[in-house]
């Protein structure tokens, strides 16, 4: 799905310049502050807002994107994406989603699609992954940025930030959300895809993840709610290539070399936590 305008007119009221903070105005294919710093979109329609000054972090590389693509693709996390989207629109209403670590826009583009009213800001620290996303809905306008860095969002800026298997900046999260915002964390269980791990030295999920997040997470935010997704599906060789290298493990290259041996299907555990935080201050 396509859009004529690069930047939806929420996103750009939305962002701010990452070298001075002021407010930004879409000049063409250009966003430019008053401090007359500017940031050319790409051809995609996304920007870059990364400079000099900030570190690009890690960011996924061509083939986990490209795997990530494929997975998704086939549908195995459908049931998890419209659940986050079922949360997620109710929340929105008619204001700005702030997916954080947004990779390709799988997730916001179908929140989007549930919230007709509500537009879309997608972060990611990988341009290869953004410049999918920007065209995933259009309604959803996506930038590349370090999450760990101070984002270039103006505070109070969010009605809803979503965040999915990526990492967690509490004190932003904080400072872009609305006071009645609401944040919502999707992070997997223990038991998530553990079958794979017979076949390749996949990354373990910590048995005491929850506890981590929610202590993480409590200088600005209480749980609201919490509820679970478990489901066995059925992989084909190339699905369960795709499942370990769209993930951390596929910034370890090594690590990928016996998934060439796997010929046969796996049937695996699927296993997400979606955890809902209200402001506390």
């Amino acid at each position: 799905m396509t859009r004529p305008a690069p930047l939806p007119d929420a996103v750009v009221a939305a962002l701010r310049c990452p070298l001075c903070g002021r407010s930004c105005t879409l000049d063409g294919r250009t966003l430019r502050c008053p401090s007359r710093h500017s940031f050319d979109l790409a051809k995609q329609g996304y920007v870059n807002l990364l400079h000099a000054g900030i570190p690009a972090g890690t960011a996924d590389t061509a083939d986990m994107v490209a795997a990530r693509v494929a997975f998704l693709g086939a549908g195995h996390y459908a049931r998890l994406r419209d659940l986050i989207a079922g949360v997620t629109a109710e929340a929105a209403g008619d204001g700005l989603v702030v997916d954080a670590g947004a990779g390709t826009g799988y997730y916001l583009a179908r929140v989007l699609d549930r919230a007709p009213a509500a537009t879309g800001l997608a972060l990611d620290v990988s341009a290869l992954a953004v410049r999918r996303a920007a065209k995933a809905h259009p309604r959803l306008g996506a930038a590349v940025w370090n999450l760990w860095e101070p984002w270039p969002v103006a505070s109070g800026a969010a009605a809803v930030v979503l965040n999915v298997f990526a990492p967690r900046n509490g004190p932003e999260f904080h400072r872009v959300l609305r006071p009645d915002g609401t944040l919502l964390v999707v992070s997997p269980e223990p038991g998530h895809l553990a079958e794979l791990a017979s076949l390749a030295p996949v990354l373990e999920v910590d048995a005491r993840k929850e506890q981590r997040l929610d202590a993480a997470l409590s200088a600005h935010f209480a749980l609201a709610s919490r509820e679970g997704l478990r489901q066995r599906v059925t992989l084909k060789p190339q699905e369960i290539r795709d499942a370990v290298r769209m993930g951390p493990t596929g910034h370890h290259p090594e690590r990928l070399a016996a998934l060439a041996d796997v010929t046969e299907p796996a049937e695996v555990t699927l296993a997400f936590t979606l955890s809902v935080y209200r402001r506390t201050t």
